[in-house]
């Protein structure tokens, strides 16, 4: 979780809003790390999360990341949370709660929806303060 702090700082110092995501493998390889993009590239489908597993996928050459942990600053939406499980990933890890559109939890679940052909474990509560300081901060120099 440090190393998705550490990009959701990156992000912040480029005017983005500060949610960084870092996508490891069983072994404990990172295999990509990103923070939100959506300001910068124009996209608004450029979240960290979006980001991570894509660049993963496309390292591996195959879209299945089962064996993968995804660690995230802040509860998936429900485009990043769909992600994840088109992807098959293992565990999601995340730090603050969204209660606004959080889909791994707090308004949906649906990493982990019996409805669909997969479930992924989820951790939440990791790191939470601090995550939830760099949100706040931003959003107050903003203001």
């Amino acid at each position: 979780m440090d190393l998705a702090l550490d990009e959701a700082r990156k992000g912040a110092a480029a005017g983005e809003v500060p949610i960084g995501a870092v996508l490891v493998d069983a072994t404990g390889q990172v295999l990509a790390s990103a923070h939100n993009l959506r300001e910068t590239s124009s996209d608004p489908t450029a979240h960290a999360e979006m980001l991570v597993l894509s660049t993963a996928a496309q390292t591996r050459g195959d879209w299945r990341l089962s064996d993968c942990t995804l660690y995230v600053t802040l509860e998936p939406c429900p485009m990043c949370a769909g992600a994840a499980v088109a992807a098959r990933l293992g565990t999601i890890v995340y730090a603050a709660p969204d209660p606004r559109a959080g889909a791994a939890w707090s308004l949906y679940n649906i990493p982990q929806d019996a409805r669909l052909n997969h479930r992924c474990e989820i951790r939440a509560g990791i790191r939470t303060e601090q995550a939830s300081a760099l949100l706040s901060q931003f959003f107050e120099d903003r203001r």
